[in-house]
């Protein structure tokens, strides 16, 4: 059973910065994809920003510039640093990966961006 475990959320002024981490219980080499995803209250969830295996990324139009999504594969873990944090980026965080068509979720880490 692969575990995504998330930490890293809290309380921010905006402006402010946090790291997010996304800790793997199996080789993240296994996965084809890992990413971070959002959920605010009352929308959908949507997507932050990926990383495949050849540490290729990706990132949401609201998120480009501001967000940087890393990969350490001796800790088999996957970071999002967030900067420049706006009240609308506060959600629920979640990590997600992918191997080979079966998709694994963390069980998400609080944002709040708040004065």
């Amino acid at each position: 059973q692969v575990q995504l475990v998330e930490s890293g959320g809290g309380l921010v002024p905006p402006g402010g910065s946090l790291r997010l981490s996304c800790a793997s219980s199996l080789n993240i080499f296994e996965f084809n994809s890992m990413g971070w995803y959002r959920q605010a209250p009352g929308k959908q969830r949507e997507l932050v920003a990926t990383i495949n295996v050849g540490g290729v990324t990706s990132y949401a139009d609201s998120t480009k510039g501001r967000f940087t999504i890393s990969r350490d594969n001796a800790k088999n873990t996957v970071y999002l640093q967030m900067n420049s944090l706006k009240t609308e980026d506060t959600a629920v965080y979640y990590c997600k990966a992918t191997d080979r068509g079966t998709v694994y979720w963390g069980q998400g880490t609080q944002v709040t961006v708040s004065s």
